[in-house]
């Protein structure tokens, strides 16, 4: 039997609709995302941490969910990686969608997305008008918004508030992977990453290409960590938060070795360099921003998912802006005029993609192998 559901806004206003998922309330800061496809990786992505996600494309769980058909549980790798997620959970508050498909049709399909949603306890709102929806978003900004559900326990806005994000969705202790059919006791590039949040696919790529990965929280201050190279992920939330990994990164720094950062880790190493960050209006959450390289003036489709962004007027000497933002100007990726430290604001290992700037890892492990 249908439930009926609603998503109520901060400034009132309402859009009414259907519960699919978890019959559940649950309240969140609304976004929304520009996404065609790739559901499955964008609900598990740690970015989104404490959000309910708008779909801006129509139609979602048309291909349903690459889970394990009796259980709905993930697949995973050799290494315990999530072989079709970002992360092992749904990440976010809830999901909005204009229409919902009951009955997914593909090969790899395990589970319809509302029976998964509901095994993850997270509610969804279909059958709004989520054009309306996004219209509103991106002339007022993201709010505080929750999803009521019929017969359900109201919630008040401020109770989907996390206070520190990043904390909650980065690992409390350290992991280490090795690139598989590396032979015992070859010297592999050491990297030490900084997980914040990081998704799945930004281990994948790293060992795909022959290295040692040493994933440590995202407060570890490094001391007793030999590593040839330092990466930071993506992560959810205020980057000012992060003042334990923007003193360590300071600290860092001062080693010369080669950084570099995706996402939150771009603001962070700005935050880290002297510059400052804000908030944007609505964030840049999708596969399609496009994104200008300032040295070839190429433009490159990127896959994004961000709520703050680097004030480019307040980068010290000695830094630059490397990437620019082609609809709005601001800045996507910055780096050092004299060190090999650099950082983008979106995704190199995008997935489902694009991957068009993928090169930016080879980029980086090749600096790090000239130190060896």
């Amino acid at each position: 039997m249908k439930k009926q559901a609603r998503l109520v806004l901060e400034d009132g206003s309402e859009f009414a609709g259907w519960s699919f998922g978890k019959a559940r309330s649950q309240a969140g800061e609304v976004v929304f995302t520009t996404g065609m496809t790739g559901y499955p990786q964008s609900l598990t992505d740690p970015s989104f941490r404490g959000q309910i996600m708008v779909a801006t494309y129509p139609l979602m769980g048309n291909y349903g969910v690459p889970v394990k058909p009796k259980t709905a549980e993930p697949f995973y790798d050799e290494q315990g990686i999530p072989k079709h997620f970002e992360s092992p959970l749904v990440q976010v508050s809830g999901f909005v969608v204009a229409e919902a498909c009951a009955e997914p049709s593909h090969f790899a399909s395990g589970a319809s997305l509302t029976s998964w949603l509901e095994k993850n306890n997270v509610p969804g709102i279909y059958g709004i008008d989520t054009r309306s929806l996004t219209e509103r978003l991106r002339e007022h900004g993201v709010m505080q918004g929750k999803i009521l559900v019929e017969g359900s326990r109201d919630v008040t806005m401020d109770s989907g508030i996390i206070t520190h994000p990043v904390a909650d969705v980065s690992p409390k202790e350290i992991r280490r992977y090795r690139s598989p059919g590396t032979a015992e006791g070859e010297r592999l590039p050491r990297i030490a990453l900084v997980d914040c949040g990081a998704k799945a696919n930004i281990l994948r790529c790293f060992l795909s290409r022959k290295v040692e990965l040493i994933c440590v929280p995202w407060d570890s201050d490094l001391r007793n960590i030999e590593y040839d190279g330092l990466f930071l992920s993506n992560g959810p939330g205020d980057p000012k938060a992060c003042n334990k990994t923007i003193a360590t990164l300071r600290r860092a720094f001062d080693q010369g070795k080669p950084i570099f950062g995706i996402c939150l880790g771009n603001q962070i190493m700005a935050l880290a360099a002297g510059a400052d960050t804000y908030k944007l209006p609505y964030g840049h959450r999708g596969q399609n921003q496009p994104c200008i390289d300032t040295e070839t003036n190429r433009c490159y489709i990127t896959s994004q998912n961000h709520g703050y962004a680097v004030r480019g007027e307040t980068l010290p000497k000695g830094w630059e802006p490397w990437f620019i933002n082609a609809n709005d100007n601001t800045i996507e990726g910055i780096r050092s005029v004299k060190h090999p430290f650099s950082a983008v604001q979106f995704h190199p290992e995008g997935c489902p993609g694009p991957r068009d700037t993928e090169f930016l890892i080879d980029r980086f492990l090749d600096q790090v192998k000239k130190t060896i």
